[in-house]
């Protein structure tokens, strides 16, 4: 919890299972509007997998916020991250869908799937999924949902930071990925 008592993480894999893409939810980001509610504003949703950097970010990005749930950014701030970095839009939704340029991982603004939670429980509203899938068909590699009233410059963090080309540490990495990958040893 932060120490305003807005914002907050926790590990939930063991607590509270449910999954996402057939993966396990490992961790569950909130904010509320007041230190006294007992409600979230919101939710956002990591399985495990999930680069490090990338919720990393995320969490710097929603610690610089005055207001963690307030909106001031349109959902194009979360496309124009990713364009940025190279990104392609999708040809049938690009007002909502990015994939990277090897078509292994995805942003979406789309239906949320069940047990995301928001303060707004409506059936109908959308909120941004991202999702690795080094190759159709296969398994996903992690994923994560952001519930609707995610503030979209925080979305676009976490985007910006997945999309970066700047090279990342890893002790393993994935099988599937084999071939699709730029591997940098340090040296």
């Amino acid at each position: 919890m932060s120490p305003d008592e807005l914002r907050g993480a926790e590990w939930i894999r063991a607590a509270y299972p449910f999954e996402l893409g057939g993966l396990p939810v490992a961790w569950q980001l909130s904010a509320r509007p007041h230190a006294d509610s007992a409600m979230t504003e919101w939710n956002a949703y990591f399985t495990t997998g999930t680069p490090p950097e990338a919720l990393a970010d995320f969490l710097v990005a929603l610690d610089a916020r005055e207001a963690p749930d307030a909106e001031f950014a349109r959902a194009e701030v979360v496309l124009t991250a990713l364009s940025a970095h190279g990104w392609l839009r999708d040809m049938d939704r690009p007002r909502t869908t990015a994939t990277d340029t090897g078509f292994s991982a995805s942003v979406s603004l789309e239906m949320l799937p069940p047990l995301i939670q928001d303060a707004y429980p409506r059936d109908d509203l959308l909120g941004w999924r991202v999702w690795a899938e080094p190759v159709l068909g296969a398994p996903y590699l992690w994923c994560a949902s952001f519930s609707a009233s995610v503030p979209h410059d925080l979305v676009a963090a976490f985007a910006s930071s997945l999309a970066s080309p700047v090279p990342v540490s890893r002790r393993t990495l994935p099988q599937s990925t084999e071939g699709r990958r730029r591997v940098v040893r340090r040296g």
